[in-house]
């Protein structure tokens, strides 16, 4: 299959600093992929194949959409310090059932990032190059919004609320609560790569998944839906 379901993978620069270095900047090229008219059929890349990084630049300033509509608000941000780094094992997100476990996402050959399987429709995907979650900078984490066998774990990831509490369990025994400042939908041709993956001086996250309508001769969704989230405390799991 052709379709590709995941915005292309981050790059570091050759000057940049190692993975988990607090300075780290992910980049990324153009998303192709999104969630709306759901197609469940040849809708899925299980190659997971994504397109050429860019050059990367520092997060610009939240703003307007893609889509040209405004950026909802986001939420009086609480500050609380960065959590040492630590691999994710499960998220929780209790506002649309998801309650699933973690896979690692690195770079192929061709400096793609590889997409979950598509065989497992409760499994989500953590950029592994990028911060943990609760580490200081955007943690990447992207689920399939269907899979050739039917609906995915993300299917319902566009109706998260601003507020809303995602929890992420780690795998030092501690568990990475974030809240959800805004929900927003992004054209693939004008994804606002600074924004959703550029660096940031707090613990924040991004959920990624499929948006839009369904183009068929593509065999592609036309969006991106992304939930930017911050750190806003940690307990023992």
């Amino acid at each position: 299959m052709t379709s590709q379901q995941y915005p292309p993978p981050p790059v570091r620069a050759a000057d940049a600093p190692p993975p988990r270095a607090r300075t780290r900047t992910v980049r990324w090229a153009l998303a192709s992929a999104a969630i709306g008219a759901l197609m469940i059929y040849s809708s899925v890349d299980s190659a997971g194949r994504g397109l050429p990084a860019p050059p990367a630049s520092a997060a610009a300033p939240p703003g307007a959409s893609a889509s040209g509509q405004s950026a909802i608000a986001p939420l009086p941000m609480v500050t609380v310090p960065p959590l040492p780094g630590s691999a994710p094992t499960r998220l929780v997100v209790k506002g649309i059932g998801v309650n699933a476990p973690f896979t690692s996402l690195h770079l192929d050959s061709a400096g793609n990032l590889d997409a979950p399987p598509g065989g497992d429709k409760n499994l989500v995907g953590w950029y592994a190059d990028g911060p943990s979650p609760g580490e200081r900078g955007p943690a990447i984490v992207a689920g399939h919004v269907d899979t050739k066998t039917g609906p995915a774990v993300f299917l319902m990831l566009r109706l998260v609320k601003p507020g809303d509490p995602v929890e992420i369990t780690r795998a030092d025994g501690t568990v990475a609560v974030f809240t959800v400042d805004s929900v927003e939908q992004f054209s693939k041709g004008d994804f606002p790569n600074q924004r959703v993956y550029g660096d940031t001086p707090d613990p924040q996250l991004r959920l990624i998944t499929c948006g839009g309508s369904y183009d068929r001769s593509k065999r592609d969704y036309t969006d991106n839906v992304v939930v930017f989230a911050h750190l806003t405390s940690s307990r023992k799991a």
